[in-house]
C-alpha cells in the first residue's frame, strides 16, 4: 500500500469513527434535540456526493469512508426526524 492511500485510510477512519459517539448517544437517549436538522441534511447530501465522486474516480479510501459515514449520517438524521423537536 502506498503512503497516500495509507494516509487516506487513516484520515477516513478517524473522521468516520467520529460519528459513532453521536449515533450511539442519540440511540441510547432517544433524544436528538441538539442535532441541527439543516446541518445534518446538508451534510448527508454532501457525503452522498462524496461517495458518488469516490466511485467515479475509483478511490477506495473515499468510497469506503463515505459509504460508512453516509450510513451513520442517515441514521443520525433519521433519529433527529424521529426524536427531535
Amino acid at each position: 500500500m502506498q503512503i497516500p492511500d495509507l494516509l487516506g485510510y487513516v484520515a477516513a477512519s478517524l473522521t468516520t469513527v467520529s460519528f459513532v459517539p453521536q449515533a450511539h448517544l442519540t440511540w441510547k437517549t432517544r433524544r436528538a434535540h441538539g442535532v441541527s436538522l439543516g446541518m445534518y441534511t446538508l451534510f448527508t447530501v454532501g457525503i452522498a456526493f462524496w461517495l458518488i465522486y469516490g466511485i467515479a474516480i475509483g478511490a477506495w479510501p473515499v468510497i469506503v469512508a463515505n459509504a460508512i459515514t453516509l450510513s451513520l449520517a442517515v441514521f443520525i438524521l433519521w433519529m433527529r426526524l424521529r426524536f427531535g423537536p
